[in-house]
């Protein structure tokens, strides 16, 4: 087991009969993830995944007939703000936005909205999570990770896989990986991640993947130092020009803010073991 996500986790699909929605939802059930629900307004009634999962109109009308307890979010951007609104009224747990380009005028809206309800919500522009050999949520390949007692959190989401990848040729297992998502605006960030990881009895070292752009990584290096737990680190993008938007609206440096130098120079301070290169992180983690 790790955190958020386990084997009696219930899964609704908010845009299920969308193409990338049952891509990956397919691929959530393949992997014994318990997709209970879907949801696409005016196909309530159908079912999909051959017949197995419902359609409803609404996801509070998919929480009520089906216990689902956990939301992820496939909807195209524009729909992105009123889908997650609609996922914090029907009394889930945790949401899960893999959608991208959410505009941020939109996702200030939700993090007030959502500081009035307190439901976990990881994303937008997030793979997902998973915790291995029990349920994965989002886009993750499940076949990336095998089980043990190492958290995973990360904000760029190729280079967590590339991670988990190396890691399970190192036969090092996961608890729990979690992809907090690229964008600027979020609800859930590093430290959320890790002080669940920190509580977590079946976490016993953690890693910290992180990128240029933001001061994400300097706030988790504060709550860091006060781990009991080991951290590894990896920050991607020391050779990034400055000024230069590199893939994403998350990874740009202005104005001195956000150089991979100064992230791990936070983090090496805050007592984090830091990798110079993603390959090394298992080494790392098996000295």
């Amino acid at each position: 087991m790790g955190i958020l996500v386990d084997r009696d986790s219930r899964i609704v699909v908010q845009g299920i009969t969308g193409f990338q929605a049952g891509f990956h939802t397919k691929a959530m059930v393949s992997a014994g993830t318990q997709v209970v629900a879907g949801v696409t307004p005016g196909k309530g009634g159908e079912w999909t995944m051959d017949g197995k999962v419902p359609v409803f109109e609404s996801v509070s009308m998919a929480v009520s007939a089906t216990g689902a307890n956990v939301s992820v979010i496939f909807v195209p951007s524009h729909f992105a703000q009123d889908a997650i609104f609609e996922a914090i009224d029907s009394g889930v747990d945790l949401i899960v936005c893999v959608t991208e380009g959410v505009p941020i005028h939109d996702m200030i809206q939700v993090r007030h909205y959502n500081l009035q309800r307190n439901v976990v919500l990881i994303g937008p522009n997030s793979p997902g999570l998973m915790t291995p050999g029990e349920a994965y949520v989002g886009v993750i390949p499940p076949n990336i990770a095998i089980g043990g007692s190492v958290g995973v959190v990360s904000r760029p989401g190729s280079l967590m896989y590339e991670v988990l990848n190396v890691m399970r040729n190192f036969g090092i297992g996961v608890s729990t990986c979690v992809g907090i998502g690229s964008d600027p605006v979020k609800c859930t960030g590093y430290v959320d991640i890790l002080r669940q990881f920190e509580k977590d009895p079946h976490t016993e070292k953690v890693v910290l993947l992180g990128e240029i752009g933001g001061l994400e990584e300097e706030e988790a290096a504060e709550y860091i130092a006060q781990m009991t737990k080991p951290v590894v680190g990896y920050i991607a993008g020391v050779t990034a020009p400055a000024g230069r938007r590199m893939g994403h609206l998350g990874a740009i440096i202005e104005a001195g803010v956000g150089a991979a130098d100064s992230k791990i120079e936070a983090l090496h301070r805050a007592g984090v073991q830091m990798a110079l290169h993603p390959e090394d992180v298992p080494r790392i983690l098996k000295g």
